[in-house]
């Protein structure tokens, strides 16, 4: 798995505390930057929580680049729907011999792993057969139909891909362009930095969650699964180390604000 953070509003914090400013002041446009300061704008972010006044938040966003993660992993993170996604294509991109994902549980069981392997080899194969013998007949009917050669083979690989793509098991390796404002990302961290969340969208989100607190600790001065800062909701169905769990998202906190600062 690879993530980056590739862009986000310039001065997150001094945005989202500008919008808190308009709100509970009568500041007009013209000076609402006015004082607003790295320390002014994070006693406003932390107002703001305490509150638990969200909206503002909406006002800051940020864009990541993922690679690496499965198919399985994309139908878990576009349940989060206030976001704007862009998805490696298997109707344009050929995947002969696809990358995948390994469970880690699979990867530590040498049997399970071997067959594991070999059905993904498998399944690329099948990908092939199929996509030739689509594109194979693809061409004839295009040729037959009157068009030219040369641009038969062309429509005939992307029909034959868009098909035969329905092989491609939910291991095959993706890529995406995440967008999400700050208020998202909060719910997302919420419930996808839970130990009951699945274990490669929860690495994902561990990830996702230090970039940003290196740009904007105040931001997701409170972010992390909700027993980090609270109780855990989910009762009899808690892992029950919730005291572990605050020593992780405590380094990572800290570990995120003496970035920032040394930016």
């Amino acid at each position: 798995m690879k993530v980056m953070l590739i862009a986000h509003t310039p001065q997150p914090e001094r945005v989202v505390a500008a919008a808190a400013k308009l709100c509970y002041s009568n500041a007009h446009v013209d000076d609402l930057l006015e004082g607003l300061t790295p320390e002014k704008s994070r006693e406003f972010l932390a107002k703001l929580a305490d509150m638990g006044h969200e909206s503002p938040t909406e006002h800051a966003s940020f864009t990541f680049a993922i690679e690496g993660v499965s198919r399985s992993l994309l139908a878990q993170i576009t349940r989060h729907r206030i976001a704007s996604y862009s998805v490696q294509s298997q109707r344009y991109v050929r995947l002969d011999s696809f990358e995948y994902i390994t469970p880690p549980e699979v990867a530590r069981d040498p049997q399970a792993k071997a067959a594991f392997d070999a059905q993904m080899e498998q399944q690329a194969s099948q990908y092939r057969q199929v996509a030739m013998l689509l594109k194979d007949g693809h061409i004839r009917r295009l040729t037959q139909q009157g068009m030219d050669e040369k641009q038969a083979v062309r429509k005939a690989e992307k029909l034959a891909i868009e098909d035969a793509r329905f092989i491609l098991p939910n291991a095959c390796s993706t890529k995406m362009i995440v967008t999400m404002n700050a208020r998202s990302l909060n719910n997302f961290f919420r419930h996808r930095c839970c130990r009951r969340a699945q274990w490669e969208i929860r690495a994902l989100a561990d990830e996702m969650l230090r970039l940003v607190l290196a740009v904007a600790p105040a931001l997701f001065a409170k972010s992390g699964p909700p027993c980090v800062f609270g109780t855990c909701p989910e009762g009899a169905m808690s892992c029950g180390a919730a005291e572990e769990i605050r020593k992780k998202y405590d380094v990572l906190h800290k570990e995120g604000e003496a970035a920032c600062w040394e930016d």
